[in-house]
């Protein structure tokens, strides 16, 4: 009687014997199972799997998937988990296809490859199935045409920016926004003679006051890092639209379940999905979601050329926090707005800045726009900058650390912290006060950070 393993290697030799054509998979075969008997087409430790179609690998792996469905009409859980595809017999969990490249079946295709946009089995670095699956995953719950997964969050940002301005070129951005990126604009981009004007997101007309005939890229940061500012992504893009600039967000802090900017008009979405597309601060990775392939095309060329390539091993991993990505952010955007009206209350801290609570300047706005308030928020302690560090040092629930949207709550003193390298004037200018503390708010209980606060506050 035959044994199961080997029916099932009988049934794979009947399969790779069915004439086919197009590039190959390698799949890893211990030493210890010798498939020269079995399998005709067999290299040491490597059995080839011969796909259909040389050109379109829309699926990756044998039958795991089928061609991508229209799935926006299903709720935000159901694509969270499910992705776009429509499910075929074949691995439930998408594979870590840990191959830096690809066995082609003939120079011809190895030459068409190489100039077509993010090929999916060619080379890692221009893509690669569990990368692929990821991104349309992301694609999928923006509302995007395509994605592109890379290394960081940074590596997103800068190849979407460089992408959209060339020299002597007028980038308008927000006042308030990531340090690395506000470093971009005022550090890397002026090499080049470009220049930036900044905007106070809150003031009504901004955007459109400021951009010029030469303005090339309209940036926005909603809500703004650290101070939460909300920038009307409408009024954003009229501006934009008005001088034929293109319009990127970021929106990590709010991720695609509270906010798609894509549904008012933006080109491109930014994320560090280190954060909360991640969710365990096990990762670091980033991504651009574009509104049309156009955009997504020239972004890929010029990422191709920087190299800020996502690994699948850590493309799994955003893949798999994507999945629980909507029951994290209700629990902790709900534990956010408890610890919000707390500390609003709360005697020592001089203000709260949290689009959720309806003292917010731009409450009304966040409520338009956004589906939910998130989980991110910032508060200015009275004692100025010795307050706020000491109560990040004071805290023992929440943990003193750069980064957010994990699954721990983070605390960090601004003015020291990540936004010490810039100046003075520029701390001014995005909103930096000296006791200010910048809070991530994880899955704990609601009880807990609160009685951790306040006994920190009082440290303070």
């Amino acid at each position: 009687m035959q044994s199961p393993l080997l029916a099932t290697f009988g049934r794979l030799q009947g399969a790779l014997a069915r004439p086919t054509s197009g590039p190959g998979i390698c799949l890893y075969t211990p030493p210890l199972f010798d498939l020269s008997g079995f399998i005709s087409s067999s290299l040491q430790g490597c059995a080839v799997l011969r796909f259909p179609g040389p050109k379109k690998l829309e699926t990756y792996f044998a039958g795991a998937r089928g061609p991508a469905s229209v799935g926006k009409s299903r709720g935000t859980r159901t694509r969270a988990v499910h992705g776009p595809r429509r499910r075929k017999p074949g691995p439930l969990v998408t594979p870590i296809f840990a191959s830096s490249t690809w066995a082609l079946a003939s120079a011809r295709e190895g030459a068409d490859f190489a100039v077509e946009t993010a090929p999916p089995a060619y080379y890692t670095r221009w893509g690669n199935p569990t990368v692929r699956e990821l991104e349309d995953a992301l694609a999928d719950l923006e509302g995007g045409a395509r994605a592109l997964a890379t290394g960081s969050g940074m590596g997103a940002i800068a190849s979407a920016i460089l992408t959209s301005v060339d020299r002597g070129d007028h980038v308008v951005a927000g006042s308030s926004l990531y340090t690395a990126t506000t470093e971009i604009f005022t550090r890397l981009l002026p090499r080049f003679g470009i220049e930036t004007t900044f905007v106070d997101p809150r003031r009504r007309g901004a955007w459109k006051e400021s951009v010029r005939p030469d303005t090339r890229l309209v940036y926005v940061e909603t809500p703004a890092n650290p101070t939460m500012m909300i920038t009307d992504l409408s009024e954003a893009v009229s501006a934009a639209k008005s001088v034929g600039a293109t319009t990127l967000a970021d929106n990590t802090f709010a991720s695609p379940v509270n906010q798609r900017p894509i549904e008012f008009g933006v080109d491109g979405v930014l994320h560090s999905a280190t954060k909360y597309l991640g969710g365990h601060s096990d990762v670091v990775a980033g991504a651009v979601i574009t509104a049309k392939r156009s955009l997504f095309d020239r972004i890929w060329f010029v990422y191709k050329m920087l190299g800020p390539a996502l690994g699948p091993f850590e493309a799994f991993l955003v893949r798999r926090g994507l999945k629980t990505l909507p029951l994290r952010m209700e629990v902790q955007s709900r534990t956010a707005q408890s610890l919000a009206e707390f500390l609003e209350d709360r005697r020592g801290v001089r203000v709260v800045h949290y689009p959720g609570l309806r003292s917010f300047p731009q409450h009304a706005l966040a409520r338009k726009q956004m589906d939910g308030f998130g989980a991110m928020l910032s508060f200015e302690l009275n004692g100025g900058y010795r307050a706020g560090k000491r109560f990040v040092e004071s805290v023992d629930v929440a943990t003193l650390a750069v980064s957010l949207g994990g699954t721990e709550t983070l605390v960090q003193h601004a003015a020291s912290m990540t936004h010490g390298p810039l100046t003075d004037q520029e701390r001014r200018v995005s909103g930096i006060t000296e006791g200010l503390v910048r809070v991530s708010v994880g899955l704990e209980d609601a009880d807990d950070l609160i009685e951790d606060f306040d006994r920190a506050i009082r440290a303070a």
